[in-house]
């Protein structure tokens, strides 16, 4: 089965007709305030297309991990009035998901208007384990398109999710993949299907419980991992170091030690930090010092200091491994970089994936962690090859992992 394409859909004619689409509108917010509106301008053009081909347009999105009622906190007006401001289209927000406020606004919809539903997951049935209440409410959905209505897939970001918006309605309307969608797939199998080689992997964040996967499935295929992050402590204990109040996965030590074993023999060179930014405490102004990645405890703050960031001397070791690479793919900050103080070693990876990106080398930055901290840290999308919308489903792709929503497209 191949999935049906955006540009099929607009080639059978979409004027006057309603067309669903799921978009990712799932935007980190400081109150009512976007604090980074990539996700709604990753979706605008397939919206746009769709308006100005005269689709009568209703958007479905998710904010958040409300408990399948309205939480004001998870209201996607904020992420609709950007949309709007972004557009040159008309932009409604529905006051409520499948209700009579979105009732009547869809019917209502003139050709080139854009109605945004409410967070899908204020209804319980778009997360449900049963079958047949998500299925339930996939039909109220489709039924906002009347007669001849079609869907559209453009929200990478939750196509591992088995949820109605995502997984089932595309058995209920004619299916099209969105652009974004296939945009990232593209991306993602150039990462795993015979990638450009030197091929060099970048992996942070906070757990390394969340990166055990992919992991596992890039041993072999990646010729080396660069390991950053607050999972870097848990290499570090698995190697037999001290790392005081640091971030530590105790119980990971032995897959870790596991996973070094492996690589070796798999061809694959784990990369880890030779020193470490400790701290006093985790605090924007915490009294700071570097150390080496053994001596984490021989600091002034002794078994108390708490590693927030790699050292500068593992920054420029991370760079110089991505200058020579063919093939980049990053998922997860380097330390705490919204701490200025802390902000050094994701700052200079995010520098040497843009002087690979000018040099050649395809670069992706995926996980919405990474996402934003290059653009907080003053880097445009474009310095990149690739800046994923989606941190978890492309690390179960990248972990081998069938994608719901990609099946149910038939992509």
């Amino acid at each position: 089965m191949t999935a049906h394409t955006l540009d099929e859909l607009l080639a059978d004619g979409v004027r006057g007709r309603h067309v669903l689409v799921r978009s990712d509108l799932n935007v980190p917010l400081d109150g009512s305030t976007v604090t980074d509106d990539g996700r709604v301008r990753a979706s605008l053009p397939v919206i746009s297309k769709l308006a100005e081909a005269g689709a009568r347009v209703i958007v479905m999105a998710h904010l958040g991990r409300p408990k399948g009622m309205p939480e004001e906190k998870y209201s996607l007006r904020p992420a609709a009035d950007r949309l709007a401001e972004l557009a040159s289209f008309p932009v409604r927000l529905a006051g409520d998901v499948v209700g009579p406020s979105a009732q009547e606004l869809s019917a209502g919809l003139a050709d080139g208007e854009v109605l945004v539903l409410e967070n899908v997951r204020f209804d319980a049935r778009e997360t449900s384990k049963i079958d047949a209440e998500r299925e339930e409410f996939a039909k109220e959905l489709s039924s906002l398109t009347g007669e001849d209505g079609a869907y559209v897939d453009d929200a990478f970001g939750a196509v591992h999710r088995r949820h109605a918006s995502v997984y089932d309605i595309a058995s209920i309307l004619p299916a099209y993949l969105g652009e974004l969608v296939r945009a990232e797939v593209e991306v993602l199998k150039r990462l795993t299907e015979g990638a450009e080689r030197p091929y060099v992997v970048v992996l942070g964040g906070s757990k390394v419980s969340d990166k055990l996967a992919v992991i596992d499935n890039l041993i072999g295929k990646a010729d080396r991992l660069l390991v950053g992050g607050g999972m870097l402590f848990t290499f570090l204990a698995a190697q037999g170091h001290k790392v005081g109040s640091s971030l530590l996965e105790r119980d990971q030590i032995p897959t870790v030690q596991a996973y070094l074993e492996r690589a070796t023999a798999a061809g694959t060179e784990f990369v880890l930090p030779t020193d470490v930014v400790v701290a006093s405490k985790f605090a924007a102004d915490a009294e700071h010092e570097v150390a080496a990645a053994s001596a984490i405890e021989d600091t002034a703050f002794g078994e108390a200091g708490i590693g927030l960031d790699i050292g500068p001397d593992t920054a420029k070791a991370f760079a110089k491994e991505i200058e020579g690479a063919k093939t980049v793919f990053w998922n997860g900050p380097m330390g705490v970089f919204e701490f200025p103080a802390f902000a050094a070693g994701t700052k200079a990876v995010a520098q040497a994936l843009a002087d690979a990106t000018t040099a050649g080398a395809l670069t992706v930055v995926g996980g919405g962690d990474s996402a934003a901290a290059v653009r907080t840290l003053g880097f445009a999308d474009s310095q990149f090859g690739h800046i994923s919308t989606g941190g978890g489903a492309s690390l179960e792709y990248l972990e081998g992992k069938e994608l719901p929503g990609l099946t149910a497209l038939g992509a």
